[in-house]
Formats: C-alpha cells, sequence, structure tokens
C-alpha cells in the first residue's frame, strides 16, 4: 500500500485513540461526575464569584439562549472597535492599520462564530494585541459556546421529563478550563518545539536560496495555531494558514494539527451517548458520520493522487499526483485528508490551495460543507445531525404509522416545523447568496463595491461560478476556507458574508437547542414492542439517506453550474 495512503490511515486512527477516551471524559465532565481535573474546582469558583454567577441555578432552554446571544453580542462590539483602532494600540510592532468598517464588521462576525473567515492577511492585517485579545480569546469562547448548547441538548434527553437543562455557563467555562485549555497547552508547546515561531518580536529578514531578502512575520503563533485547530476555528497567524512553513513546520505538526481538529467533534458524539446514557445510539450516529466522512474522502484522494488528466495530455509527469498547490512537504494524500476534514468540520483551515484542487475534490469539498453534519464542529456538529435525525423520525414514523418518538418523546408538529425551518435555511442562504453575487458580478455596469465586480475572479467560466459558491456556502457552514481566486475584500462581500455568518451560525444552534427544550418538557413514554428504535441500523441507514436525499436536491444543480461541469469539460 501507498505510504501515503499508510500516513492517512495512521493519523486516523490516532485521531480515535484520542478521540473515543475524550468523549468519555466529557460525558462525566459535564454530568458532574468525578474527574481527574476536579482540581481546577477552585479556579472555578473563583471565577464564578467574580463574575456574581451562581452555576447550579438551573436554566430552561430560553434561559441558556438568552445568556449565549448576549455575551456574544458584548464580545461582537468590543472586537468591532479594536479592529478598528489597532493602529493606535500597543502590540504592533510591525505597524499594521487598523481595519474599514465593512472588513471590521466582517472579521468580527466571522470569529465570534466561529468561521474565522478571513478577508485579510494575518501577516499585515491584524496586530499581535488583536490576534492574542480579540481573535485568540474568540477562538476559546467560540467553541465553548458551541460545545455549551450541545450539552444543554444533552441534557433534555438525559432526564425523563424536565425543564431544568442545567447552567450555562457551568457548561461554557467547564468547557474552557477542562478541555480547551490544557489541550491548547499541550499542543503549542509541540508546535514551538518544532519551529512555530512563539516571539513577541516584529518581522525578521532572511535571504531566500533564490538571494532574495525576505521579510517574514513572526509573533506568538503557536498557542493561536493551536485553539484554531482544537476549537474547530481554522483563521490562520500566517495569510496562507497551515500552508505556511511557520505555522505548519513538518509532517509531525502537519499530523498534529490534524488530529487537534478531529477530536472533539468525534468527542462530542461519543459523549452524546454516554451522557445521556444511550451508548449504542451514539456509536450509530459516529458510524453513520464515518460513513459519510468515507464516501467524500476516498473518491478526493483519488482524484488528487490521479492528476489532471489535462496536463497528462500535454505529456508532462504527475508521478506524485495533482502538485499544483499542495505543499511537497507533506504530498496529495494526507492534503486531500486535510482538505476533507476540514470541510466536513467547520475548522476551515488549509494545508493546501482548495482553488487548485480538482474539480470533483472542489465538489467534494463543497457537499461536505452543505451537509455540514459529518462530525461538524464543536458542539455545533451534534446539533446539525439532530435536526436531520428530528426529520428522520418523522418519516419514519409516517411510513409505519405510528406518532413519531425520539427517545420516549413525541415528536409533534411544532418540533418538525422548526427542523423543516433549520433543514432550508442553509440552501436559502447559499442559494440566495450565491445567485446575489452572480447578479452583480455579470451586471455590475460602473458600481464601486470598492473592487470591481469585473475584477472579482481570477478564473472565468464555471470555475469561477465555484469561486463564489464555494465563499457563500463557506460562510453558511461557519467554515471560513476559501477558493482564494475570489477578491473577497470590498464592500459586497464583506457585508453580505457577514449576514450569511450570523444566521448561518445562531439559527442552527437555536432551532435544535429548541426541540430539545421541548421535548424534555414532554411526558415521557416508556418503550415499548411498536416503539420505533432510534439505534438500530435500519433507523441510521434511514437517517443517513435523509441527509443524502435533503442535500442532493438542494444543492445539485448549483454543483452542476460549478465543479461539475468544469470537470467534464476540461
Amino acid at each position: 500500500m501507498n505510504t501515503e495512503i499508510l500516513g492517512v490511515i495512521a493519523v486516523y486512527l490516532l485521531t480515535l485513540v484520542i478521540a473515543i477516551p475524550l468523549g468519555k471524559y466529557l460525558a462525566e465532565v459535564f454530568a458532574g461526575e468525578k474527574v481527574w481535573t476536579d482540581f481546577l474546582k477552585p479556579v472555578e469558583a473563583g471565577i464564578f464569584k467574580l463574575s456574581g454567577i451562581n452555576p447550579k441555578v438551573e436554566m430552561t432552554w430560553k434561559e441558556h439562549m438568552k445568556a449565549l446571544l448576549t455575551i456574544n453580542l458584548v464580545w461582537l462590539v468590543y472586537g468591532f472597535f479594536v479592529l478598528m483602532h489597532q493602529d493606535k494600540l500597543p502590540m504592533n510592532p510591525d505597524g499594521n492599520p487598523g481595519m474599514s468598517p465593512d472588513l471590521a464588521f466582517n472579521t468580527i462576525i466571522s470569529f465570534v462564530v466561529n468561521c474565522n473567515l478571513q478577508h485579510y492577511s494575518g501577516e499585515t492585517g491584524v496586530s499581535y494585541l488583536t490576534q492574542h485579545f480579540v481573535l485568540m480569546f474568540l477562538q476559546f469562547v467560540s467553541c465553548a459556546t458551541g460545545i455549551a448548547a450541545a450539552v444543554v441538548l444533552f441534557r433534555a434527553f438525559r432526564d425523563k421529563t424536565t425543564q431544568n437543562l442545567g447552567n450555562f455557563w457551568d457548561y461554557f467555562l467547564k468547557s474552557i478550563t477542562r478541555l480547551l485549555l490544557p489541550l491548547s497547552l499541550l499542543m503549542a508547546l509541540i508546535l514551538a518545539f518544532n519551529g512555530t515561531p512563539t516571539s513577541y518580536e516584529g518581522q525578521d529578514q532572511f535571504i531566500s536560496l533564490q538571494g532574495d531578502t525576505v521579510n517574514v512575520s513572526r509573533g506568538p503563533a503557536a498557542p493561536f495555531i493551536a485553539i484554531k485547530h482544537l476549537g474547530t476555528n481554522g483563521g490562520g497567524w500566517f495569510g496562507a494558514n497551515s500552508a505556511h512553513p511557520l505555522e505548519n513546520p513538518n509532517y509531525l505538526s502537519n499530523s498534529v494539527e490534524l488530529i487537534a481538529q478531529v477530536i472533539i467533534p468525534i468527542a462530542m458524539v461519543i459523549a452524546f451517548g454516554y451522557y445521556i446514557r444511550r451508548r449504542k445510539l451514539g456509536w450509530m450516529i459516529f458510524g453513520m458520520m464515518t460513513l459519510g466522512m468515507l464516501l467524500l474522502l476516498i473518491p478526493m484522494i483519488a482524484s488528487e493522487t490521479a492528476g489532471s488528466a489535462t496536463i497528462e495530455s500535454m505529456g508532462i509527469s504527475q508521478a506524485t499526483g495533482a502538485m499544483e498547490g499542495k505543499e511537497v512537504r507533506f504530498g496529495p494524500a494526507i492534503s486531500a485528508y486535510w482538505s476533507t476534514v476540514t470541510t466536513i468540520i467547520s475548522t476551515g483551515s488549509v494545508n493546501n490551495m482548495h482553488d487548485s484542487s480538482m474539480p470533483l475534490s472542489g465538489a467534494w469539498q463543497l457537499l461536505g460543507m452543505m451537509i455540514n453534519a459529518f462530525y461538524g464542529g464543536c458542539g455545533v456538529g451534534v446539533l446539525n445531525y439532530f435536526v436531520y435525525l428530528i426529520i428522520a423520525v418523522f418519516i419514519s414514523g409516517l411510513m409505519v404509522g405510528r406518532t413519531p418518538e425520539f427517545l420516549g418523546h413525541k415528536v409533534e408538529s411544532r418540533e418538525v416545523k422548526i427542523a423543516a425551518i433549520i433543514t432550508l435555511l442553509s440552501p436559502f442562504l447559499i442559494l440566495a447568496g450565491t445567485a446575489l453575487a452572480t447578479y452583480v458580478y455579470t451586471n455590475h455596469g460602473t458600481a464601486d463595491w470598492a473592487v470591481q465586480p469585473s475584477n472579482w475572479l481570477n478564473n472565468p467560466d464555471f470555475h469561477g461560478f465555484s469561486e463564489l459558491l464555494y465563499e457563500v456556502t463557506s460562510s453558511n457552514a461557519n467554515n471560513g476556507s476559501g477558493f482564494e481566486g475570489l477578491a473577497d475584500n470590498n464592500i459586497f462581500w464583506n457585508v453580505l458574508t457577514g449576514f450569511v455568518l450570523l444566521l448561518g451560525r445562531f439559527l442552527p444552534i437555536i432551532g435544535p437547542v429548541a426541540i430539545a427544550g421541548i421535548l424534555g418538557a414532554k411526558k415521557f413514554i416508556p418503550e415499548s414492542a411498536g416503539t420505533l428504535r432510534t439505534d438500530t441500523l435500519t433507523f441510521s441507514l434511514m437517517t443517513f439517506a435523509v441527509i443524502i436525499v435533503l442535500n442532493a436536491l438542494s444543492y445539485f444543480p448549483a454543483l452542476v453550474l460549478g465543479p461539475l461541469a468544469e470537470y467534464f469539460t476540461y
């Protein structure tokens, strides 16, 4: 077997070795059971006392969402003004300017919603103070927000009938102290010892192999890069993200960053099964997510390792596969694995340029973000899959002639309507946003959008449409990666994607939590011989079929106009 493929398998197996026990640990932490990190309780108690919060006060799902939205609004306002005035603040050795209002608007929303869509370059767009005390801070708290929201859903199904769903601030703080900070510290040390900068010095110069004098940014990058992956954030300290040799120095750092971005999404699925005491259901969900991941990963690896038929027809050897936009240090197989997990999960970091991917690879990357439920982001992956579960329960109930039930609670019209709205939200945002961008691009006239729409695209035709589609899809999925042939730092894209980011983040959190809260408050119905069991292979495959059918019906025409048309044409 190809050694590159063996590397992919080894990295994934190491991920499972870490993620599965981590999932059991998280279930114990959020259930309030004794764990080895209980020595942090005095620290947490001190933070709560200083904040005036009683973590033992139980909240309803509405109170959870009120707390979540309120604190996120505070972060948004704070970060917006810091980004605009960073040139007047300390810790800016390279003299980077303040952001324009539209770019600051887009950037702060992007980091608050765990997307980290970057319409700027890290070396020149932000100061060290902004990187640390706004962007890195938000990478911690946005991840903790998603995890806390997922635990609310967990709690709704642990007890038979309840409106008391724990305390948001308790879940939120434990996500940071018991999970994100310890793992980030460990990962930052690994990166620092492998060559990632950790200083507060400004740019340095070195002479390249070609003899050019190059100014290279430095700064405290290692801790930023650690939480960027662990929190499925994805924002790069450097403009080239994890394709930059200082952000991702070698194959070891590449493997560590790959493992880091997958362990918490998988662990949260395992934690769900353990927390609600239905381990089989958790494993079934994990199995379907893994199946979806493999159905995207295998053809992508095949596509990237085979290379380009057009280049081959020119008589050019592609012994190592499609290497345009790839790092020679890594190769196409592990790059394809990275591209798969970074798009099915809401990480969005890249160790290769997606704009240079083979056309079919671009289709799989887009589809992974459109589905957004194969592992998914920290916490929100479980929430997204839960919506599909409710739709599958409803359809299955109709097929067998029974009132739909999920874990002993009747699923009625109110819950199905919420699930339907959330299911339709993503196609609406993606397709309407892409249609608007396409209209503006083709009918720009003399409009002044800071960058003329006629200059948006470096690539015409089908690939140019894919660039527009990818940008909106990435924003809706809170992903942040991009087809970088698109000139996106202008008023149109900053404003459009800013609103898509907000709606694509918070409504898919509110919807599932609302459904869980409503179901949890209903009378518990004991299982009987006629109960539709949701932890069986049959129902799991039904849920998988719902995911495939809904997304195929929603997105197939758009994919045909972009990457599929490019594949069959070139």
